[in-house]
């Protein structure tokens, strides 16, 4: 059976195959992106019983990842020395190895239990055409395994700031005034609200897309473009 640094070399390998980011990798695994990376920076075990799900998103068997026999399916490596191991012992010794197990199961479990702060996403802003602001006052909750500072959440419409805020994430926004060229603000213009980087001109605001496809757009003062806040942080909920 492979050691969990080779595990984990593995599931960079083949993450990288696939052109996953970590966080990509976390929601199709279903697990909080924090608890993901201490495997990849090895800080962390690997959990075994992971080893399918990880194993499916990856498109690889699960006795690949973990180097066992693909003949012997029902029993790892690890199981036979284990079975092998118990075996010899008396059953004074076999208690403690029990209880002891049982021990670490418990601290595994409390290890995999991830704080996931709650977010509710209020706005309805644009990475795309334009969406109505502050249109019904309703909101969603959603969660995250990281507390931010932030003063609105709204959900992302649209392509046009990929790769960085794709849609269906949440953008968290900061009030705050226009600090430079090129930062990514929420800005409402003419009933309309968008996530673009923002560059200050003589006649007006130039909201740029980070997605090549789409052209500036020019919000020239005479319509009182008004800048919303500062997109501070965006993330993918997880689910609770």
């Amino acid at each position: 059976m492979r050691t969990n640094e080779e595990i984990v070399n593995i599931l960079k390998e083949e993450k990288d195959k696939k052109g996953l980011s970590i966080s990509e990798l976390a929601r199709r695994v279903n697990m909080a992106k924090s608890a993901v990376s201490r495997y990849f920076n090895y800080t962390r075990e690997f959990p075994l019983n992971r080893a399918d799900d990880f194993a499916r998103v990856l498109n690889i068997t699960p006795e690949y990842l973990l180097g066992v026999n693909e003949n012997k399916k029902d029993n790892s490596a690890t199981k036979q020395i284990l079975d092998r191991v118990f075996a010899k012992l008396e059953s004074e010794r076999q208690e403690k190895v029990v209880s002891y197990a049982k021990s670490e199961l418990d601290e595994q479990n409390k290890e995999n239990l991830v704080q996931l702060f709650p977010y509710n996403v209020k706005e309805k802003l644009s990475a795309g055409t334009g969406y109505g602001y502050f249109d019904d006052g309703n909101y969603d909750t959603v969660y995250y395994d990281e507390e931010y500072d932030y003063d609105y959440a709204s959900w992302i419409f649209g392509d046009s700031m990929l790769p960085d805020y794709p849609n269906g994430d949440v953008a968290l926004i900061k009030v705050c005034p226009f600090e430079y060229d090129g930062c990514v603000y929420a800005v409402d213009w003419d009933g309309q609200s968008y996530i673009k980087k923002v560059y200050k001109e003589e006649k007006g605001l130039r909201l740029v897309s980070t997605n090549e496809k789409y052209s500036d757009k020019f919000a020239p003062y005479s319509e009182e473009p008004r800048i919303i806040g500062k997109v501070v942080a965006s993330f993918t909920p997880l689910e609770k």
